[in-house]
C-alpha cells in the first residue's frame, strides 16, 4: 500500500480516510481501537493527524488488511514488535518499489 501524501505537518480525516481507500468511519475506529494514533483536535474538535499518526496507520493497514491480522492479533504483534514491524513494512515496500523501477527499465530495453 503506498499513501500519497503531500508533506504536511497536519492531514484531516479526509485525506486520510482517501489516502488508504477507506471510510472516515474505519479511521475513526482504528483511533479508538489503537493506542498509538494519537490525532490532535482543533477547538471544533476536527481530528488532525501527524506524519507519524499516518506511519502508525500504514502499519495497521498492512497488519489488518493486507496480512489479515484480526484487531486483537494486531494489537498483540504492534506491542512484541514496537518498531521492528515498521522498519520491516519499510524496507519490503521499498524493495518493492526498486523492482517495479527495474522491471520498467529493463522493459524498455
Amino acid at each position: 500500500m503506498k499513501v500519497d501524501l503531500p508533506e504536511k505537518l497536519y492531514y484531516n480525516i479526509g485525506e486520510v480516510a482517501k489516502s488508504f481507500d477507506v471510510n472516515t468511519s474505519l479511521i475513526r475506529f482504528w483511533e479508538k481501537e489503537f493506542d498509538i494514533i494519537k490525532p490532535k483536535k482543533n477547538a471544533k474538535g476536527n481530528r488532525k493527524f501527524t506524519p507519524e499518526d499516518i506511519k502508525n496507520f500504514e502499519q495497521i493497514y498492512h497488519l489488518v488488511k493486507e496480512r489479515g491480522f484480526t484487531l486483537e492479533g494486531a494489537k498483540q504483534h504492534l506491542k512484541t514488535h514496537k518498531g521492528s514491524t515498521l522498519d520491516n513494512y519499510d524496507l519490503v515496500r521499498k524493495l518493492k518499489h526498486i523492482k517495479s523501477e527495474l522491471e520498467a527499465i529493463k522493459s524498455k530495453m
